[in-house]
């Protein structure tokens, strides 16, 4: 049975690939030869001249909140907007709570 297929990005050109998932193995881009990263495989990817949603993503893969299917089926909650990120942002720096976590928060109290 072959690997499964997972999602990388390069976040310099706003492309995302579908590959096997290899730990061992560093992926290059193919369009600027930049280290890819690991997203996960329920990553969908924002349309390329979406700069907002990039601008997010960035932010959520520096934080290491990642795409992975949970036991029911998708990654939970992300963030979909430089403000949603803003706010946890914020939150996070005001409650002491981690960042990975504050940015994955569906909810702000």
């Amino acid at each position: 049975m072959p690997p499964a297929k997972t999602s990388y990005v390069c976040l310099p050109c706003r492309a995302s690939y579908k590959q096997p998932h290899d730990p061992t193995r560093r992926r290059s881009c193919p369009r600027c030869a930049e280290s890819m990263v690991h997203v996960g495989s329920a990553f969908a990817a924002p349309r390329r001249r979406d700069t907002a949603a990039w601008r997010t993503l960035t932010v959520l893969l520096n934080a290491g909140v990642g795409f992975h299917k949970s036991c029911c089926g998708g990654p939970g909650y992300r963030p979909r907007t430089v403000r949603e990120v803003r706010e946890r942002m914020t939150y996070a720096q005001r409650s002491g709570e981690p960042v990975a976590r504050a940015l994955v928060r569906h909810d702000l109290p």
